[in-house]
């Protein structure tokens, strides 16, 4: 809750602040500051003295910085690869995330046991020390535009306006905020489910939560190669829809083998959401007004925590399974009584704000 918080409440004041400062240089403050944090923690670990209140603290930052992610980070690798090849730059940007993803938990595991948390903390610094190393070399020039220089307040509500002239990023918003609510917080249940209905050991439990990764990897795999031929606003419905319908087959699955491949295919359509979320987002607006865009992005995603809350409220009285069908059930009906405002998004991909 910590870490996702602040996206709900920074989400739209981190974009208007993107852009006003170079998103190089405030990517560079994020990483210092995550470095710093890591390096705090090695010492704290060090000593034997790590407080569950420090790591509340970090991961309070996690998140501040996690919100400057989509507005300055993402921001900038549109700007360097263009509208043009943008859903290609998100596609192998999903990849190295889905990797990591599988790649970091056996990392962490294997330090965990051999070196302890020190170990843990000294690698994070090391991968944030490294981050840092490779903005100091950038020198795009899309990464030293020159901020603009207006209030935080026009800055801000010039990202509503532009929510509300485009319809099909208000589209995007929207789908992005159903996903976050009825969809996503939904994978929280796969230990619960592996355990309690699928009587699975640890072992395998963590096999089967390693299963949307995967497909999430061969998802964003086929993105790479396939980006620049699909219809954006075509993949990113059909991934949410995807989805929810297949929340209901994995809820409804009694045999970890059937469970397994209905979260090999969850993590592939949500490589197909993840991918055009951001590209629809900055090619949807205005080109002065992308980094606010993405801002109301990062806000939109944090609705997720009333989600988490919301399937484990449903889990304790219902159990998981109904729980999982119910949200999905939910986000279908939103989808269908909302599909006038979707229906923007099944247009021909134009890139009006390419120029």
């Amino acid at each position: 809750m910590l870490r996702m918080l602040p996206l709900a409440l920074f989400g739209l004041a981190f974009g208007a602040m993107a852009a006003r400062v170079p998103r190089r240089s405030g990517l560079l403050t994020t990483q210092a500051v995550l470095c710093t944090t890591a390096l705090a923690l090695l010492a704290s670990s060090s000593l034997g003295s790590v407080h569950v209140w420090q790591l509340a603290v970090a991961s309070f930052i996690s998140g501040l910085a996690w919100a400057t992610d989509m507005p300055m980070r993402r921001a900038l690798i549109g700007d360097i690869a263009g509208p043009t090849r943008m859903a290609h730059a998100m596609s192998l940007d999903t990849l190295a995330a889905n990797g990591c993803k599988l790649a970091g938990p056996v990392l962490g595991g294997v330090l965990l046991t051999h070196g302890g948390m020190p170990a843990v903390f000294l690698c994070t610094g090391l991968l944030y020390a490294l981050g840092l190393a490779a903005l100091v070399g950038l020198t795009d020039r899309a990464a030293q535009s020159a901020p603009r220089k207006t209030t935080l307040r026009s800055l801000l509500l010039g990202g509503l306006q532009a929510a509300r002239a485009s319809p099909r990023l208000l589209a995007t918003l929207w789908v992005t905020v159903l996903f976050n609510l009825f969809a996503w917080p939904v994978l929280s249940m796969v230990p619960v489910i592996g355990q309690e209905r699928l009587q699975l050991s640890p072992q395998g439990i963590g096999l089967l939560a390693s299963m949307d990764g995967v497909g999430s990897l061969i998802g964003s795999l086929a993105l790479a190669v396939l980006a620049g031929r699909l219809a954006h606003g075509h993949v990113y419905v059909a991934s949410v829809l995807s989805f929810l319908v297949l929340q209901i087959v994995f809820a409804s699955s009694t045999h970890a083998l059937f469970t397994g491949a209905a979260l090999l295919m969850l993590g592939f359509v949500q490589s197909g959401f993840a991918v055009m979320q951001s590209t629809l987002a900055y090619l949807c607006a205005p080109p002065d007004r992308r980094p606010e865009a993405m801002g109301l992005m990062t806000m939109c995603i944090g609705a997720s925590p009333v989600g988490f809350l919301a399937v484990g409220w449903l889990s304790q009285w219902l159990g998981a399974p109904l729980a999982t069908v119910i949200c999905a059930l939910c986000g279908l009906a939103s989808a269908a009584l909302t599909w006038p405002l979707w229906r923007t998004l099944l247009r021909r991909d134009a890139h009006v704000s390419s120029t």
